[in-house]
């Protein structure tokens, strides 16, 4: 890893979702993400394009930590148009991780082997938008093998980009509005002090 990690156990939420988010999307990610962040919690993201930038980007905007997790190794940050947000994580005190050698190039099977590492750190995953077919949805499997809780932003139902978390909502995932939501589930001791 390169940046600096927790030294005591934090709650810990990752925010995912899809690569091309709508200006819904985009609004309810920052907004979680801020919020969170503002409250103390460390935000989990991949560094995608999207809603993962979006989050990271919130995080260090509201002051608080955010932890990359790469489908690479630490040397080259992936995609590169997000070189300058990879450093803004580590300048703002959050880490960037894999668990790749030097030199490992990103193939497609590392993002989705990735995305156990993404839910396997957090206390809870929040799909902000993601389509019926994503690959979103294989981090909310994974998240429910490690037995963590899931959490999907309720999105319009003629949206393609909110079928697939309106559809975790119709299975059982806690439909989340606000950082509220997510607190009073994982850490009601971050909303005694409204």
């Amino acid at each position: 890893f390169v940046g600096n990690l927790p030294t005591e156990r934090v709650t810990t939420v990752a925010i995912v979702g899809t690569r091309k988010p709508t200006p819904y999307g985009k609004e309810v990610t920052y907004q979680l993400a801020y919020d969170l962040a503002k409250r103390g919690v460390v935000i989990i993201s991949g560094l995608a394009l999207g809603t993962d930038a979006i989050a990271h980007q919130a995080a260090i905007d509201a002051g608080g930590t955010t932890i990359a997790i790469l489908a690479n190794s630490v040397d080259t940050y992936y995609p590169r148009t997000n070189q300058q947000l990879a450093e803004r994580i580590i300048a703002s005190g959050g880490a960037i991780l894999s668990e790749y050698e030097p030199v490992v190039a990103p193939r497609d099977f590392q993002f989705l082997a990735r995305n156990r590492i993404v839910s396997g750190l957090s206390d809870a995953v929040i799909v902000t938008e993601a389509a019926i077919r994503s690959g979103t949805l294989a981090t909310v499997a994974r998240a429910l093998e490690q037995g963590r809780e899931v959490f999907a932003v309720p999105g319009n139902i003629t949206s393609p980009l909110s079928a697939g978390s309106n559809n975790m909502i119709k299975q059982g995932a806690f439909p989340v509005t606000n950082a509220e939501d997510v607190l009073a589930v994982i850490a009601p001791h971050l909303l005694a002090g409204q």
